[in-house]
């Protein structure tokens, strides 16, 4: 499980991000590391109990977690490593176009959520053909008292178009969510709710919530 030195390892290394003080607190990482790879393993059951779709696609919990090396040949910043974790989970692994669930651990900063975001232009296309096609069901979704409950600001976007995408009416019913570039929903948690020992119990309920939604968006694809 994710404790308070998790979250301390994540701390320290913001405050000392350098490949020096990283190798020197090898340790201290694999020890972090370890914590949120169990919370995956666990997770990864709790989920396969109502997701078939991830019961049967057989991941690997490493791969489900993302490198903390951070890509720094474009990027002005060149600290070397991200000062979080982050799991993603989907079936055909996180790599995938699917939608999927998702955890963000770093202190203070925290979140949880599921959906699709940011996906390549032909996915989105689908995804927008499927909430035209089926928009009475994409509402009766979005406005679920479950998903709600967990989500009180349903499902976000990164991004919206400010003209209508190519083949939609201005008119039609769905044109809000057409113009999403993504369809994803967040939600933030206390560090004092990540450490808690009754998180992946938690989590699960969370994440149940969102496999109406995760089973839309993948129907699409």
């Amino acid at each position: 499980m994710i404790t308070a030195t998790t979250l301390e390892f994540l701390t320290d290394l913001k405050a000392n991000n350098t490949k020096a003080w990283f190798d020197e607190h090898k340790k201290e990482y694999q020890k972090a590391q370890g914590d949120v790879l169990d919370t995956v393993v666990k997770l990864l059951v709790e989920i396969a109990g109502f997701d078939v779709d991830i019961a049967t696609s057989h991941l690997d919990p490493k791969a489900c977690i993302m490198r903390i090396n951070r890509d720094i040949r474009f990027s002005k910043d060149k600290t070397p490593y991200k000062t979080n974790f982050f799991a993603f989970i989907s079936k055909g692994g996180r790599k995938s176009p699917y939608a999927g669930y998702y955890l963000h651990v770093e202190p203070g900063a925290s979140f949880v959520g599921g959906g699709i975001y940011m996906p390549e232009t032909a996915i989105l296309d689908q995804i927008r053909h499927q909430i035209d096609s089926f928009f009475s069901e994409w509402q009766s979704i979005i406005s679920d008292n479950n998903l709600l409950h967990c989500f009180p600001e349903s499902v976000k976007a990164s991004g919206k178009l400010v003209r209508p995408p190519k083949g939609y009416d201005s008119t039609s019913p769905a044109i809000d969510y057409l113009k999403c570039k993504d369809y994803y929903t967040q939600r933030f948690l206390s560090d004092e709710e990540v450490t808690d020992p009754a998180f992946i119990a938690s989590l699960s309920r969370i994440f149940r919530s969102l496999k109406p939604l995760t089973d839309f968006l993948n129907k699409s694809l």
